[in-house]
């Protein structure tokens, strides 16, 4: 486990990450969590006194990484933007998101879709179970689950998936 103390800090205009609050990770430490890593990947340990688990390094260039903090981890540190935390952290290999079983089911209607969903990086894969996920009501979910059939029957990624249906800006 790495130990190290980082300032919280806040992009003010970094294009989609505009406002995000996050600490710094310089890529030495960065290697020391796993070597030679250059893409996003888990983490565990100790912001602070607060445990966290299955919260993503996220690569800024040059080997450097960010942890994003969100409302509620802020919360629960009781610190925000220039607070120091002391943080001790290794890579979570026993991170995973399962599959739902209704996501299951209708992906297996047709073989194709679901070799498809499986082809994905895993964390293209979680981006739409996350989706599915987050949804507040069972129609919601069921337009979702829809929406994903439709996504792996066209071969298409999350992105894609999120547009489709939207009107184009000139």
């Amino acid at each position: 486990m790495v130990t190290f103390k980082a300032e919280i800090e806040r992009f003010a205009e970094m294009a989609e990450k505009t406002g995000w609050t996050y600490v710094f990770i310089p890529s030495a430490i960065a290697n020391e969590i796993k070597a030679d890593c250059r893409k996003s990947y888990r983490v565990k340990g100790m912001l602070d006194q607060v445990a966290v688990a299955g919260i993503a390094l996220v690569p800024m260039g040059e080997g450097d990484f960010i942890i994003a903090l969100n409302a509620p981890l802020r919360k629960k540190l009781k610190k925000d933007k220039g607070a120091v935390l002391e943080i001790h952290l290794e890579e979570d290999l026993d991170f995973k998101i399962l599959m739902p079983d209704d996501l299951e089911v209708c992906l297996s209607d047709e073989p194709q879709w679901l070799e498809s969903f499986l082809k994905l990086p895993k964390s293209h894969q979680n981006y739409y179970i996350n989706w599915l996920n987050s949804a507040k009501t069972e129609a919601t979910r069921t337009k979702r689950l829809v929406k994903i059939v439709t996504a792996m029957d066209r071969n298409w990624d999350f992105g894609t998936m999120m547009r489709d249906g939207k009107p184009r800006e000139a």
